[in-house]
């Protein structure tokens, strides 16, 4: 691990090298946001703020502790889009296309670390994977920049409006949720707008649903010729957007601060979009402090639930959810396996998907015990739902992020650092432990009373 004296950075797991990576990326984010030339009144934001902010960019989240269109630069908002970008992509991916670039051949050690990054079972066709990954994000967040434009040219002018519908279209695939409407508003002004917000959703569903699906579509091109994964993942995503429609739908419907003004294209497209946005992107039509509270009871489940894996959503990832409700179904219909699809599920999956939800379960509790002491002037549902969105690296609040103390501040950086690389860590654990542990010493077994 040590080489005279320092680390070895060779002799790290896969998983400590990503981990180290996404830590010095944020690192360099919070020192060029600390710069004077990141803020527009010229003074430095405090490193605290500069690293919650550079965190919450390369974590994909979108929690703010200022607005970034009136605070920061040109400069600053440069450094945020490049930090999603790179968070989003992963840095393994983005360097990847240096190396290709500049001709240099990946490495035998560097396949395993994009592996790890990529949550594939094997390192073969990593590379051909992450050239595959590259040229799908800047197609379609070139094609969504182009959309946009048709909007935000005609009201922000040329150079702004172009600059508006890159900075949106990339944040909104990555499942960011940083937005450059002004004062906290998000796209609030843009309720009932079909283009913007149909272009906005297709991007958030592409990147949240996972690059691995979207390849896989493309060259199958049929549902039934599908992996069990890709079945899984885009199942899961129709019925929690269907569900989540008809649930937001029929709660805000005639709430008079969020739906009740609406004419009925914009309930049904506000409530379409609110029920795809809290997987993971953090954009908002609807302001969410006014949601009744099962409206946002009902989001915290959603953001708890997540994306797809291998893709930039976060959350404990909807087919580790679908892992985890087809298990109960075989329960319930007697079955000794999960099955689904006509596929069996291997035991080892369905512990450690059941390891990822408790880990996140715990997580969440402890990060909300101690902002309830912390934050004494926030309210408990407000604490709640800003620790889930940190996890689920959504980036909706209900007004928490900007009061938050410094040390609530370094709690929900930690937070959304781990919500971008605890589960995925803890799955890489598991599964490098799996092998040591198996068939060594197995003990009696003996049954336990649940339920």
């Amino acid at each position: 691990m040590k080489r005279n004296g320092n680390i070895d950075i060779f002799a790290l797991h896969p998983t400590q090298i990503l981990v180290l990576g996404f830590a010095i990326l944020i690192l360099i984010g919070a020192l060029l946001l600390n710069l004077p030339i990141a803020s527009q009144n010229g003074q430095s934001i405090g490193f605290i703020n500069a690293l919650f902010t550079a965190t919450s960019a390369v974590c994909v989240t979108g929690l703010v502790v200022v607005d970034t269109l009136t605070y920061w630069t040109t400069f600053g908002q440069v450094v945020i889009i490049l930090l999603i970008q790179i968070g989003g992509l992963g840095f393994m991916t983005m360097g990847t296309l240096f190396a290709l670039l500049l001709g240099k051949k990946i490495t035998l050690r560097e396949r395993l670390v994009m592996q790890e990054a990529l949550n594939q079972f094997s390192f073969s066709g990593v590379v051909r994977l992450a050239k595959y990954i590259l040229i799908m994000t800047f197609t379609i967040e070139g094609i969504g920049a182009i959309l946009l434009s048709i909007k935000f040219i005609p009201i922000y002018g040329l150079s702004r409006g172009i600059w508006y519908s890159i900075f949106h279209s990339i944040s909104a695939f990555c499942n960011a949720g940083f937005d450059l409407i002004g004062n906290f508003r998000s796209l609030t002004p843009f309720v009932d707008d079909v283009l913007i917000n149909m272009v906005i959703m297709s991007l958030i569903i592409l990147g949240g649903i996972g690059f691995v699906v979207i390849l896989d579509v493309m060259q199958k091109k049929n549902f039934n010729k599908l992996s069990l994964h890709s079945k899984l993942a885009i199942t899961m995503t129709l019925i929690l957007i269907s569900v989540g429609f008809f649930v937001i739908l029929i709660l805000e419907f005639y709430n008079p601060d969020t739906m009740g003004q609406l004419s009925l294209k914009g309930k049904f497209l506000s409530a379409l979009f609110h029920s795809v946005t809290p997987r993971t992107a953090g954009f908002n039509t609807l302001p969410t402090d006014k949601l009744t509270m099962a409206s946002i009871f009902f989001t915290i489940v959603l953001m708890f639930i997540g994306g797809s894996s291998a893709g930039t959503a976060g959350g404990v990832k909807i087919t580790t959810t679908g892992v985890v409700i087809a298990t109960i179904v075989s329960v319930i219909k007697g079955k000794d396996d999960t099955e689904t699809f006509g596929r069996r599920i291997p035991r080892d999956i369905i512990n450690r998907s059941l390891a990822i939800i408790g880990l996140a379960l715990g997580l969440v509790i402890l990060v909300t015990m101690i902002l309830s002491i912390t934050e004494k002037d926030s309210s408990f549902i407000g604490i709640f739902f800003e620790a889930v969105s940190a996890f689920g690296t959504v980036g909706l609040s209900l007004g928490v992020t900007s009061t938050l103390s410094k040390l609530g501040k370094i709690i929900i950086a930690i937070t959304m650092f781990f919500g971008r690389v605890g589960p995925l860590t803890v799955l890489l654990a598991l599964a490098q432990r799996k092998k040591e542990n198996k068939g060594i010493l197995r003990y009696p077994e003996e049954k336990v009373i649940v339920g």
